[in-house]
């Protein structure tokens, strides 16, 4: 499979034409991957458009390709966003990577009553900018032509007010409904995943009474890191994706 980068901009991207990788990005190519003149690579600006190309001047500081085929990927529907808990540790990051590369279309970070780590001031800027660089590699990894947006941290009362217009989905091992028994019903899917300890009671109560539905993955309990990715590809499957 060819190497795959990412743009910032394709609006002048035709066939024929050169796109050029700069900075880190054309750094990342030419010495960490070592692309050589002559390959052909793909270029992608995370919002649909998809480049296929041959590199014509490979060096540290710039990579000049020219494009051979230009196409447009619909964005998916129904979505699926994933709500991920503050985490301790790497937990929540790791909930991150995978699920970009199972396909979730948006993350939201949420700030559970029961979450160790708390993003606050400066910290919840930084965290947000560092998982948005954990799904923009996770996205080149998986030659995704759309990069999943990070959404600003959210509170559990701002999080029970998109129950109201999404089918949101609460995973709760003590859940009597499995997800797998999920019908679709057109609406984007908003996937709740808990911290350590899981969701509180308090905000099953106010998220359950805003139309959210509880349901879990199986028999097991899963840390948080996992049971974010274990629910997208189920629900990948659900949707036709997979």
């Amino acid at each position: 499979m060819a190497l795959h980068f990412l743009v910032e901009d394709s609006t002048h991207a035709q066939v024929d034409g050169l796109v050029s990788l700069t900075g880190a990005e054309a750094k990342h190519a030419a010495v960490v991957r070592r692309l050589r003149v002559g390959e052909t690579v793909t270029i992608g600006d995370g919002a649909g458009v998809w480049l296929t190309g041959v590199a014509e001047e490979v060096a540290p500081a710039l990579v000049d390709v020219r494009i051979t085929e230009r196409t447009v990927v619909a964005a998916a529907s129904p979505r699926i966003v994933l709500v991920q808990a503050l985490a301790k540790g790497d937990r929540d990051e790791l909930a991150v990577q995978a699920a970009c590369e199972l396909g979730v279309d948006e993350i939201v970070p949420w700030q559970a009553s029961r979450s160790v780590s708390r993003w606050e001031g400066a910290k919840a800027t930084k965290g947000r900018e560092r998982w948005a660089t954990i799904v923009r590699e996770a996205a080149k990894q998986a030659h995704r032509a759309w990069v999943p947006s990070v959404s600003e941290p959210v509170t559990t009362v701002q999080l029970s007010r998109r129950a109201a217009d999404e089918r949101m989905l609460l995973l709760d091992p003590t859940a009597p409904t499995r997800l797998s028994a999920l019908v679709p019903d057109g609406r984007d899917i908003v996937l709740v995943v808990g911290p350590e300890g899981g969701i509180a009671p308090d905000e099953l109560d106010r998220l359950t009474a805003a139309s959210a539905e509880r349901v879990r993955l199986g028999d097991t309990v899963l840390r948080t890191s996992t049971a974010g990715p274990a629910a997208i590809a189920l629900l990948s499957g659900a949707l036709g994706r997979w």
